[in-house]
């Protein structure tokens, strides 16, 4: 694989927990200024590559290239003004305030010369703008219902003002109408900000409709990648997930939608399917 000279992209990469290989000898490129979403089945490796693009994990083998440069070559703060990373499961003090939360994503652009300015206050404003949250800014974060909480996470990975931004199953343990809402945040970050955005999700149909790019992962190894329409067929679901599907087209998007077949439902399909059922 040809190294860009922009964006984001990995070689060779092994990463492994206690000594076994999780993610082993992964080639990768998230194509800049679009939405990536990595996809497969539980204990994939799809978090711990989001660790290792991240710098949180050190690597066994080859590296992770950020500009064309390899990333544990450059400086702590230069790292973070270049590329921010929510995890799963981020956690804050008690009684901190949604607006002292976003602050904190100011903290690579602070150094002992430059303390806090106007530009600081205009960058957190505009993220507590851009995730809905400016009449919630002095409430505290325990507080706000997950969707809101979530969204305050989100702020605070914005007002860090990188260009690249890694979300880690940021629609997990939402219900559905807070999933949609983070989802199309995260589509107007990428669309009105121009941020390269490479996020793990677990639903098949939300990566479809919302990713300009999908990364489809199996035993630490990448197994397809590319636009939704060219990587996720039925195929690629049983041999991913081990699960029979039929495929249709979403009637939102024109993009591929999966239909699961269950054990009580055979290999059927739908009766009732808005659109044909497309090829493999």
């Amino acid at each position: 694989m040809e190294r860009p000279k922009k964006g984001l992209s990995a070689e060779g990469l092994t990463l492994a927990y206690d000594g076994r290989r999780v993610v082993d000898g992964l080639d990768v490129a998230i194509p800049p200024g679009k939405v990536t979403a990595v996809v497969g089945a539980n204990a994939c490796g799809k978090s711990t590559l989001l660790q290792g693009l991240a710098r949180l994990l050190t690597p066994k083998e080859g590296a992770v290239y950020l500009d064309g440069e390899a990333i544990h070559t450059l400086r702590g703060k230069d790292l973070a003004r270049r590329l921010g990373m929510l995890p799963q499961t981020p956690s804050a003090p008690d009684g901190i305030t949604v607006l002292d939360l976003v602050k904190r994503g100011r903290s690579p652009h602070q150094s002992w010369w430059r303390q806090w300015s106007p530009e600081d206050e205009k960058v957190v404003a505009d993220a507590l703008a851009a995730t809905g949250l400016l009449a919630e800014a002095e409430r505290d974060l325990d507080e706000l219902s997950g969707g809101q909480r979530q969204r305050a996470w989100i702020a605070m990975a914005l007002a860090q003002d990188t260009p690249v931004l890694l979300l880690d199953e940021p629609t997990n343990h939402l219900d559905l109408m807070h999933q949609m809402e983070i989802l199309d945040l995260v589509v107007d970050l990428n669309q009105q900000r121009g941020k390269t955005i490479v996020l793990v999700l677990h639903d098949l149909n939300h990566a479809c409709r919302y990713a300009d790019h999908i990364i489809a992962m199996r035993s630490g190894a990448v197994v397809a990648e590319g636009r939704p329409d060219e990587v996720i067929t039925q195929r690629l679901v049983e041999e991913v997930f081990g699960l029979q599907c039929t495929l249709i087209d979403d009637p939102i998007s024109g993009g591929p939608h999966i239909i699961p077949f269950g054990r009580h439902h055979g290999s059927k399909s739908p009766r009732d399917a808005a659109s044909p059922a497309r090829s493999l």
